[in-house]
């Protein structure tokens, strides 16, 4: 990573998953300031077309919600699999977070 780069991993208090019934994974996302908050929200990061590409599930289907009272995100799309199917590998989405937290944000100092 070069200077300048975060991921968003880095700039969030919190990044985690988790199930929202059998049919849908939940992502919450939790900032410490407004800054921080703002740089994500405002980079295009946390889109329903970025959560589309890296879940692998159709943008339309994406639920997202900005919640700036309490500076954080919640996303929710459906599972690939139901919960607790032969194919599902996650029951209860726990560890759906880590390609989320892993995106990198764009440098703010190049923006204008």
């Amino acid at each position: 990573m070069t200077d300048g780069e975060l991921t968003l991993g880095e700039l969030a208090d919190q990044v985690r998953s988790k199930n929202a019934g059998p049919f849908w994974i939940t992502l919450d996302v939790f900032f410490k300031n407004r800054p921080d908050y703002t740089l994500a929200v405002d980079s295009g990061v946390l889109s329903p077309q970025t959560i589309g590409r890296v879940y692998q599930v159709d943008p339309s289907t994406v639920e997202y919600f900005q919640l700036p009272g309490i500076l954080a995100v919640k996303i929710s799309f459906p599972r690939p699999v139901t919960a607790g199917s032969f194919g599902d590998r996650d029951l209860h989405a726990g560890q759906q977070h880590v390609p989320l937290a892993g995106l990198r944000l764009p440098d703010p100092a190049r923006r204008c």
